[in-house]
């Protein structure tokens, strides 16, 4: 096994530091190793490994649920959405939408998960879950969605999105899939019930008829967004 002999010492990601007491500059870094001490590379054996070619269906199970509150989350979305009678692209969508929250960062969590999935999904699916990020600060009343209550307590009732938030949402509400994307937004906010009980299982059929998996398995199918994969795989490498 590599490095078997030695303590494996974790480098939190500089963007899960920066601003804070833990940020540790880079000279900072290569010296605090100790005697006997390396850097993690390969597997972190305290996370589940990963089959040889991982499908989507393994990430859920074996990294995203390590973030049961957010994979819950997306599972009761997804099925909420299917129950109102929305079209399997948006079923898709909603299954998806915060799949960065659980696997690779939370800033920006719609772009970096619609730039995760995009090789493997219809361009519909990509465009809603990129752009709810953006549709969850701004109301429409024609499908009874409000701004969320929980945000005047997570950012202050006197938060305002930011003047790039707001072009956003001005250029999303113009396109022809806005209401896709508000539909994800519509079965994400009430889907937070702790007792609710929802498995992967109830939604293979839609994901084998719309996430194209590619044979080598996500993460090795040299796309561009391989490395992101790869990442949630061996998310403690320090390269």
């Amino acid at each position: 096994m590599p490095q078997r002999k030695y303590v494996r010492v974790i480098c939190p990601p500089a963007a899960a530091t920066l601003g804070t007491t833990e940020h540790r500059p880079g000279d900072r870094l290569l010296s605090s190793l100790g005697p006997g001490e390396v850097f993690m590379m390969g597997d972190n054996h305290s996370l589940p490994p990963m089959p040889e070619r991982p499908t989507l269906a393994d990430y859920f199970r074996l990294r995203l649920a390590l973030d049961p509150f957010t994979v819950r989350h997306m599972l009761q979305s997804a099925r909420r959405a299917r129950e109102q009678g929305m079209g399997e692209k948006v079923v898709l969508a909603c299954l998806l939408h915060d799949i960065s929250v659980a696997g690779l960062l939370r800033s920006h969590h719609g772009h970096w998960g619609a730039q995760l999935v995009e090789p493997y999904v219809d361009e519909e699916v990509t465009w809603a879950i990129r752009q709810h990020e953006v549709l969850r600060y701004f109301p429409d009343d024609s499908v009874g969605y409000g701004y969320p209550q929980a945000y005047e307590g997570f950012f202050g009732r006197e938060y305002e999105p930011p003047p790039h938030v707001r072009a956003s949402y001005a250029e999303a509400r113009a396109h022809r899939w806005y209401m896709s994307a508000r539909m994800v937004t519509v079965n994400d906010v009430y889907t937070f019930d702790p007792e609710a009980h929802v498995e992967f299982e109830e939604f293979e059929d839609v994901v084998g008829r719309h996430f194209r998996q590619p044979a080598q398995g996500l993460g090795f199918d040299g796309s561009a967004v391989a490395h992101m994969w790869r990442t949630m795989i061996w998310p403690n490498n320090f390269l």
